[in-house]
């Protein structure tokens, strides 16, 4: 959805309601406009790793709480969140996680989350402000804003 920033921000930036198709996960992400936001990223220090022969790309987040990614997969990259709290679940590649791709994290997490046994449960963690997590290759992932929350994602493949 591309709408103005302040109208985001005024409008849109609200606790996600489970109902909600995962599709319809409204947070401010992803091909950010570097003419807009140069200033920002000329002030951002990414963290010191890269993988050789590779370009690292930025992308600046803001999202409301409650909202996040349902599972999916891409590239090596890392998260930092710069405000508010952002929770993490993981599986290694091998591992297909038990989810519906329409179904927000949400709700996975109320419905599904509570009926794994132990050793089906995903490698999770919650990064607060300065806090950095590194995701794998072709590891399956999903997020939830706890909080209304800034963050930078730095995709390095």
């Amino acid at each position: 959805v591309d709408v103005p920033f302040q109208e985001y921000v005024e409008h849109l930036l609200k606790p996600q309601d489970p109902a909600r198709l995962g599709s319809d996960t409204l947070y401010f992400f992803g091909d950010n406009n570097f003419t807009e936001w140069g200033p920002l990223f000329q002030r951002y220090v990414p963290p010191p790793f890269r993988i050789p022969g590779t370009s690292p790309a930025y992308s600046f987040g803001i999202a409301g709480s409650g909202s996040g990614v349902p599972f999916h997969w891409h590239g090596p990259g890392f998260s930092e969140v710069i405000f508010g709290r952002k929770r993490w679940f993981l599986y290694p590649p091998d591992k297909t996680p038990h989810f519906h791709p329409n179904e927000t994290t949400l709700a996975w997490l109320q419905h599904t989350y509570p009926t794994l046994p132990l050793a089906q449960r995903p490698l999770e963690c919650t990064l607060r402000p300065g806090e950095v997590l590194y995701f794998p290759d072709h590891w399956w992932h999903a997020t939830l804003n706890l909080d209304t929350s800034v963050f930078i994602s730095t995709f390095l493949g």
